[in-house]
């Protein structure tokens, strides 16, 4: 298996080290792994998309609009 090796904030790793039990390897692994799915998902479902760019851009720009709007931001 390949390793990785990533940084991460001193914070956050006193913060770990606090929590020796915890495998972090695995919790990050975990963490990949469901990213990879639902990306795997989202190419399944938008590959048979006739959606352009510009009209994904526009349905985005409306959604964040109206979550503005809902939340009061304007």
């Amino acid at each position: 298996m390949p390793n990785m090796t990533l940084s991460i904030p001193e914070e956050l790793h006193k913060k770990m080290r606090k929590h020796s039990e915890i495998r972090w390897s695995e919790v990050v692994r975990k963490s990949i792994t469901e990213r990879i799915e639902n990306l795997e998902l989202l190419d399944n479902i938008t590959k048979k998309s006739k959606l352009t760019q510009k009209d994904v851009d526009e349905i985005s720009d409306k959604i964040d609009s109206e979550v503005a709007r809902s939340l009061g931001l304007k």
